[in-house]
């Protein structure tokens, strides 16, 4: 049995913005697979790899990551597991989802001040990538304002959930 109401035609606000920056998202993730196809032609036809790659790898894969999850959190698009649940009348289950989605609005806030206080030191110790010496602390900072993003995200879709908007 599906609990979850079907989805509205239009999007609204908060689908929109996450959906903004989940394309940007994509862009990045795009640029990762062009940047290691590219190294890897290099590698095999020119014996030139681009050096740093897995560098550059590492730091757009996070990006990507944290620019995708608000999106799915705002279209409710989370594994849910429902096997004790699914007989609840819809109020009881949108009370039990809020809930849970201030528990994750809760803990990616502090996930997100874990890695601004990360950001912040990696800057004062001039923290670098390995082989090219890059600071790090600005993709840090960015994660941190992702993951913050998701976390108002979380709150939001449990206001709605509180006040009987499921979407």
């Amino acid at each position: 049995m599906d609990a979850q109401p079907p989805l509205p035609d239009r999007p609204d606000l908060l689908e929109r913005a996450t959906g903004a920056l989940a394309m940007l998202g994509g862009i990045v993730a795009v640029g990762i697979a062009v940047l290691v196809c590219t190294s890897v032609l290099g590698r095999w036809l020119f014996l030139k790899p681009i050096e740093g790659d897995f560098e550059f790898v590492r730091m757009a894969t996070a990006v990507a990551v944290f620019a995708f999850i608000p999106y799915t959190q705002a279209r409710r698009g989370h594994i849910m597991v429902d096997t004790f649940t699914s007989w609840l009348p819809p109020g009881a289950l949108a009370a039990i989802d809020a809930f849970w989605d201030l528990c994750f609005a809760a803990a990616m806030g502090f996930l997100a001040w874990g890695l601004y206080v990360g950001s912040r030191e990696a800057r004062e110790n001039f923290e670098t990538t390995m082989q090219l010496q890059l600071q790090i602390w600005p993709v840090i900072l960015l994660c941190a304002a992702l993951c913050a993003i998701l976390s108002l995200t979380a709150f939001l879709t449990a206001v709605r959930l509180a006040w009987g908007k499921p979407k």
